[in-house]
């Protein structure tokens, strides 16, 4: 990235974790007397602690709402969901989707212009990866994802969706290629019916509003 990247990172991530009113509440503390801090301190404690991650990540309904993409991360389909962050005026955040497994993974970095720089996070803590690329002046989003160390940059290619609009074929999940071993998963279930299916047993793709 152009800035330094533990600074920007920082603040591309610092929403992720909750606990902001629980830091300001300790901030306070000590306005209390000795005895009342101590008698609150497990509480507080616990109030600035983190909730645990859990994985694998799930779709977040935060990001629900937010504009859809959908196409390829280097030969896999991935549908992408990217909006503006509130307390960034050129921050933008959201989430992807394998198609053919149902793995999330979190994004969160800058639009200037047409021009896009987020890092991912397939766990909301370490970065996985880093993202550059372009919009162009019909919506689509298309440009490299590369390793934390820049390196293996594998080409992504997103087309936008209109609300609504279900994903089209060629985003969805495909059958294993003729003579290739199909993936396993024990207790896969058939599609679901419109506006979801079901990916290896993962149930959480939505393909539509």
């Amino acid at each position: 990235m152009l800035e330094s990247k533990a600074i920007k990172s920082a603040a591309r991530w610092r929403g992720w974790i909750p606990g902001a009113a629980a830091v300001l509440l300790l901030a306070g503390a000590g306005s209390l007397m000795p005895t009342q801090v101590w008698a609150q301190s497990d509480a507080v404690k616990e109030l600035a602690a983190p909730p645990p991650i859990r994985l694998p990540l799930k779709p977040s309904p935060e990001f629900a709402k937010f504009p859809r993409y959908a196409g390829t991360l280097g030969t896999r389909q991935i549908v992408l969901r990217l909006g503006a962050k509130t307390d960034d005026p050129s921050g933008v955040h959201g989430e992807y989707q394998y198609t053919d497994t149902g793995e999330v993974i979190l994004i969160a970095g800058d639009r200037d212009g047409d021009t896009l720089e987020v890092e991912e996070s397939n766990d909301g803590t370490h970065i996985t990866g880093n993202w550059v690329g372009k919009f162009a002046a019909d919506g689509s989003l298309a440009g490299d994802r590369m390793n934390v160390d820049d390196s293996d940059p594998q080409p992504f290619d997103l087309r936008p969706l209109a609300a609504g609009q279900p994903v089209p074929a060629a985003a969805a999940a495909r059958p294993p290629a003729s003579g290739a071993a199909a993936p396993a998963a024990s207790g896969a279930a058939a599609p679901a019916a419109s506006g979801a299916h079901t990916v290896n047993g993962v149930s959480n793709l939505s393909i539509g509003e």
